[in-house]
């Protein structure tokens, strides 16, 4: 008879592999108490309405009643900065929060039980620095999502020569020059999401890089795609294999020129987007139908 397996748990110094890990002794500790947990909330999933199927909707996502409850596996987004683009409004930080807020109350809504939503953001500013991804992740929490972990990407090179340095070689007021964004993961009920018998498209030696907390690519050039603040189609590629399978629905309520929908597309799952502006919209189903064409 083979030998069983040993288990690993939570030790005083950790432990160097993961398989079959009991964490219980770490979670029943006090950092935990109170804090919300993997809780069902239903694990009904309605039907999108024929009609809405891999579409983009010119209007805001802050009432998406075109939608039943619990109908996306996974939104991916990355909201306006409220920092004077074209599209933003001059919103105070407090207004600015309670529009994100009520967006992500609809997608809360939406989302299936164990769904998720990977949110990019930038922190801004210098005088004094506004840390956007903590407001998002307190608003997120507050909602009711449950928060997965934070991916850093490392945009390198191609975030661009800013000379912002504040005093140059002083000690009097350097600036540092951020090269890097957040994405944000949360979970909707629960943390994991029912297999069954659905299908999985991620390849071993993305699954190894993609559940690594830091992701290397270069940023999206804003005049190729036609957006001031684009993200690349490798970015919501990554969260789609990652969280999803084959033939889920993928939301994006703040589209820009559908970066996420033609990832989805290109990965076999639906999406639906929703923008305000009708140039990004029609900017977006041009790249689809090109995408639908090869």
């Amino acid at each position: 008879m083979a030998g069983r397996r040993k288990t690993t748990e939570t030790s005083n110094f950790g432990v160097s592999k993961r398989e079959g890990h009991d964490s219980s002794k770490f979670y029943s500790r006090k950092l935990y108490y109170n804090n919300k947990g993997d809780v069902s909330v239903g694990s009904a999933e309605n039907t999108v309405p024929p009609e809405y199927v891999d579409r983009i909707l010119c209007k805001s996502s802050q009432n998406m009643n075109e939608l039943p409850d619990s109908c996306m596996h996974l939104a991916v987004t990355s909201p306006p900065y409220n920092v004077g683009k074209i599209y933003d409004q001059d919103l105070t930080l407090a207004e600015y929060r309670q529009l994100l807020k009520a967006v992500f109350s609809e997608v809360f809504r939406v989302l299936v039980t164990g769904g998720r939503a990977c949110v990019n953001v930038a922190n801004l500013g210098r005088k004094p620095y506004l840390p956007i991804h903590s407001y998002v992740i307190a608003d997120m929490l507050d909602i009711g999502f449950l928060m997965r972990g934070e991916i850093i990407w490392n945009k390198g090179s191609s975030a661009g020569a800013s000379t912002a340095w504040g005093s140059w070689q002083s000690a009097a007021n350097p600036s540092l020059r951020d090269t890097h964004e957040y994405i944000l993961v949360f979970s909707k009920g629960s943390f994991s999401h029912a297999a069954s018998t659905r299908q999985d498209t991620i390849s071993k030696e993305e699954f190894l890089s993609y559940t690594k907390s830091v992701w290397e690519f270069p940023a999206e050039s804003a005049t190729k795609a036609g957006h001031p603040a684009p993200f690349p189609v490798e970015l919501p590629h990554r969260c789609i294999q990652l969280y999803t399978f084959r033939g889920d629905f993928v939301l994006d309520p703040f589209c820009g020129v559908g970066s996420t929908c033609v990832a989805a597309l290109k990965a076999g799952r639906h999406f639906l987007g929703y923008d305000t502006k009708q140039e990004y919209v029609d900017s977006a189903l041009r790249r689809i139908s090109k995408e639908d064409m090869t």
